[in-house]
């Protein structure tokens, strides 16, 4: 493929490197500061060339390489550059094109004073009085500093780079006068500076939209001082869609898609803006729109426009609706913030899903990208001098359902367990957890506000969080150092159980039982004549994300299930007092069902549940022969698949004296499927 020779030296140039090298276009991109290969964004695509060049060496470079094209988008006001390259290109016979700046527009905001030239605008600030604020950049500083009387009332913005420094120090402007800055510039921050040097006097380039022009004069009059702009040289060249469109033609390929635009989802971290990463605070500088919960986007000024939208109900519409108005033509970055990381515990996912369905649809035509921030954890982390990889990362923010078993299950579990959390009451919540599961050993680091002014962070017990008040957000730490390892396998031994005289499912049976049922997280299973709750117990231990639900009508075996359930901590396990089929109605749809006991109602209980979930796995055991003729003439009438009928007998060592007997326990059928719907193939019926 041919390259590109871009000159660069403006916001348009760097944006043309960026689309080039998005189509994979190699380009050599020349800068003539080491200020202005910083800004760039690096790429593969993108070779920098470093260093400022007369016509003889630009001629040279391109003779040296097989440059396609060469595109000028060197400032408006660099005509002697422009100039230069012109000439070399024609004379190397390379294809030359210009790209014009945008033109910059003036709505309401005053009569400025035009000068043609540096030299005219300097003797006419002569005239003047109080401070100058100048925003023409260092190459024309010279002009400017004729008089000793003039250069003591400059205040000098110019880029944050060595070149520029030095040539503001070479005519004598030193210290405070230096204003180092990387711009364009909002609104509200060119008022700061005007305010902040009491500038009489604002001096600017027709720098365009890209050069923040519109924004300095909006500043200007707000603060109600004069404007000196330096005219623009005629200019002759084409637009950004324009130079797109012709390298299109020439390379043979798509360079631009007209009103493209880009979006960020950026994690702004913490909430401090120190806590921004230096490109979620670029993106937010550039942003033509700026989007987010109120709070977020309070402080910041984009160039356009910003909204308090973060629901794709709100900003697919929103930007929808843009891009069929004209102003879509210049707005090319919207940036949605989000609190946080963008990847943890954060809207951004779901919302970047519906952008790009939206997107791949054809009602957006936008390129999307996610930035990530600074989570409190990590912060929280580095504050205390703990490591988070080998710990546990949960989160109840915002979360008003069942959340305590999952919690309960990684303390236990864990030598460490970072919890997102919203307001004081679940610092409370959790304080209470701890201390009613016999957790009360337990330290718990509580960073309340991190990253603001009023940060603390404390080491409680769990008694100590009940008394937490302060509101705000919060992270904690919960450190247990009596955690256990978690089992590999489940099998709780008889004797563990609460049992009295309902009758259990033996331990090897339980086992066997529970790997037919095929088990997978989120499930939701019935334990159908619960018993002793031996079965529930265990499904619930399993994972804290499996619900459970022991369904038994018999009032001591319901309080038998009660007092294991209290024992081993279950929180997912819940108890429900009630006849099968008639108990089972208001409870979630279920994937997974156990039967131990249906009282005659086999068949009735599997039609009642065939019709919530026709997909649902089921287990059942008997011991009688009348009951597997059951099972059997039942089975018969669904579709199922999966189909497995086994009988497991165990035998016990017993002591006999001096002798080890074995005792036979008695057979159990253990029968296993799983319901096909109507329409799909399977046994049965």
């Amino acid at each position: 493929m041919r390259e590109i020779l871009l000159f660069a030296g403006t916001t348009e140039g760097r944006r043309l490197s960026e689309c080039l090298a998005c189509a994979g276009v190699r380009h050599t991109v020349c800068v003539a500061t080491e200020y202005g290969e910083i800004v760039l964004k690096a790429h593969p695509m993108a070779t920098v060339h470093k260093g400022r060049m007369d016509r003889q060496d630009i001629k040279r470079f391109m003779e040296d390489h097989h440059f396609a094209a060469v595109v000028d988008a060197t400032h408006p006001y660099a005509c002697e550059v422009t100039e230069n390259i012109r000439e070399a290109a024609s004379e190397t016979d390379i294809a030359y094109y210009r790209l014009k700046r945008e033109e910059g527009t003036e709505p309401s905001l005053g009569q400025p004073v035009w000068f043609e030239n540096h030299e005219s605008c300097a003797a006419a600030l002569e005239q003047t009085q109080g401070n100058i604020l100048l925003t023409t950049g260092s190459s024309s500083l010279s002009d400017y500093c004729v008089s000793e009387e003039l250069k003591k009332r400059l205040y000098v913005r110019v880029l944050p780079g060595r070149e520029s420094i030095a040539l503001c120090e070479e005519q004598g402007i030193c210290g405070k006068q230096i204003l180092a800055m990387q711009g364009p510039f909002s609104e509200e921050l060119n008022m700061a500076i005007l305010h902040q040097y009491r500038i009489s006097c604002l001096v600017t380039k027709e720098s365009g939209r890209e050069g923040g022009y519109g924004a300095k004069l909006a500043a200007a009059k707000k603060a109600g001082i004069s404007v000196f702009v330096i005219g623009r040289p005629k200019e002759e060249g084409e637009s950004f869609e324009e130079i797109c469109e012709r390298l299109s033609e020439l390379l043979g390929q798509r360079i631009f898609r007209e009103r493209q635009l880009e979006i960020i989802l950026a994690g702004t971290g913490m909430g401090s803006r120190d806590n921004l990463t230096r490109e979620v605070s670029d993106a937010i500088r550039e942003a033509d729109i700026l989007l987010g919960a109120e709070r977020m986007i309070k402080d910041y000024s984009p160039r356009y426009e910003k909204k308090p939208y973060y629901m794709a109900s709100q900003i697919i519409p929103y930007l929808q609706e843009l891009q069929k108005e004209s102003v879509s033509q210049s707005l090319r970055k919207a940036v949605v913030l989000f609190s946080g990381d963008s990847g943890f515990y954060s809207g951004s996912g779901k919302l970047f899903t519906q952008l790009k369905e939206a997107v791949d649809a054809g009602t957006l035509n936008a390129a999307i990208r996610i930035l990530p921030g600074i989570s409190s954890v990590a912060y929280l982390a580095a504050c205390v001098g703990e490591s988070y990889q080998d710990s546990a990362i949960k989160s109840i923010h915002g979360k008003s359902g069942e959340w305590q078993a999952e919690i309960l299950d990684a303390v236990r579990h864990h030598e460490k367990t970072f919890l997102l959390l919203s307001g004081a009451e679940d610092v409370r919540k959790v304080g209470r957890l701890l201390s009613e599961r016999g957790l009360s050993r337990c330290r718990v680091t509580v960073g309340y506000r991190l990253s603001y002014p009023e940060q603390q962070i404390r080491c409680l017990s769990p008694e100590e969080c009940l008394h937490v008040e302060e509101e705000g957000l919060y992270t904690c730490l919960i450190r247990n150092t009596g955690f256990q390892r978690r089992f590999l396998a489940h099998g709780v031994p008889d004797q563990e159980f609460v049992r009295d005289k309902v009758p259990m499912t033996k331990e090897e049976v339980r086992e066997v039982s529970i790997c037919k049922m095929r088990l997978r997280e989120e499930a939701v299973v019935f334990d159908i004549g619960s018993g002793t709750g031996s079965i529930a117990v265990e499904l619930a231990r399993i994972s804290p994300k499996v619900q459970v639900y022991a369904i038994e009508r018999k009032k001591e075996a319901v309080s038998l299930i009660r007092q294991n359930r209290e024992k081993f901590g279950t929180l997912n396990l819940t108890v429900v007092e009630a006849e099968a089929p008639e108990g089972l109605e208001g409870l979630p749809v279920p994937t997974h069902a156990f039967l131990g006991g249906s009282k005659g109602r086999l068949q009735e209980i599997l039609k009642y549940l065939y019709g919530r979930n026709p997909k649902m796995r089921i287990v059942i055991n008997a011991v009688t022969i009348e009951t597997i003729l059951e099972i059997h003439r039942a089975m018969s009438e669904f579709r199922i698949q999966e189909e497995e009928i086994l009988q497991l007998q165990t035998s016990r060592a017993k002591k006999a004296g001096g002798y080890s007997m074995m005792q036979a326990e008695n057979p159990v059928w253990i029968c296993s499927f799983t319901f096909v719907p109507d329409g799909e193939e399977g046994s049965g019926k």
